[in-house]
């Protein structure tokens, strides 16, 4: 399985790492730490070197409650990040859901643009359609200041599963390319620590849709609900959800800590491959 993007041919035969870049000022777990651009873009340096195999950046928060900010405002943040990124050697995605700031991410050189509405916004399928870009469809309900309020679902694994079909099924009918398609279940975004914990249960479902599934646990609510971590102690719990997330088929992982999750795939690869000689 491969991931065609606008510069690389991503190969998912093993996992693979996308390195979270919030150049924010209220992003849940590091809102504020990235957010002056020397200080980003020494941040996309450091993840490569850890060895991410893509770069995600963000410009508006989408957490849980978090207010929405103009495309003007979104891209001012990140013009000079995406700029430098993609110099780095590695796929650029761009996380934004506007028409506007996609365009100019794409104009910007940009590979990916990972949309949590999942290119519903008027106009943002044809801009990603000509573009040639990778893209990401998320499920989600709502926007990031009232999702949780429409956290409610008969069979949440169905729902979801549903919803990521016809999303694809709409990129396809506008243009985009399926080798070009991935899909996000979209953990914490308008759903319970319940849901969350139902939707990973039966994540298999979700990767017989077809298209590479890219997942992000790190550090997540749900994880604190369950362990009693504050946000910067869920290290260890958000390795446990991404790798059953690739043992239930997650082909890409959108973390924080990008060195402690390569070297946990490490090990994981390294399992996989190894022959295992017959006991006598």
């Amino acid at each position: 399985m491969h991931w065609q993007t606008r510069r690389f041919c991503i190969d998912l035969t093993r996992p693979r790492v996308m390195g979270i870049v919030n150049v924010t000022p209220d992003s849940f777990s590091d809102g504020g730490c990235h957010d002056d651009v020397r200080a980003a873009i020494a941040h996309c340096e450091s993840l490569v070197a850890e060895g991410a195999d893509i770069l995600d950046i963000g410009g508006e928060s989408t957490r849980p409650g978090a207010q929405r900010v103009d495309a003007e405002t979104e891209w001012s943040r990140i013009d000079k990040v995406v700029a430098a990124a993609v110099t780095l050697g590695v796929p650029v995605s761009v996380d934004t859901c506007k028409p506007d700031v996609m365009r100019r991410a794409l104009d910007a050189g940009a590979d990916v643009i990972n949309d949590v509405q999942a290119l519903r916004q008027a106009g943002a399928l044809s801009v990603v359609a000509g573009s040639g870009a990778g893209v990401c469809l998320m499920h989600m309900r709502g926007e990031p200041d009232s999702m949780m309020g429409l956290a409610a679902y008969d069979d949440v694994l169905s729902e979801v599963a549903a919803f990521l079909e016809q999303r694809a099924q709409a990129a396809l009918e506008a243009g985009i390319d399926g080798r070009r398609i991935a899909l996000d279940p979209g953990y914490g975004f308008a759903k319970s620590a319940e849901h969350n914990l139902r939707l990973l249960a039966g994540q298999k479902r979700l990767a017989e849709l077809g298209y590479p599934l890219l997942v992000g646990w790190s550090r997540k609510r749900t994880l604190g609900e369950i362990t009693g971590r504050p946000v910067d102690q869920r290290l260890a719990a958000s390795l446990a959800a991404a790798l059953r997330a690739v043992n239930a088929g997650a082909k890409v992982l959108r973390v924080h800590d990008v060195a402690a999750t390569v070297d946990a795939l490490k090990v994981w690869n390294a399992v996989d491959a190894a022959t295992i000689p017959a006991v006598d």
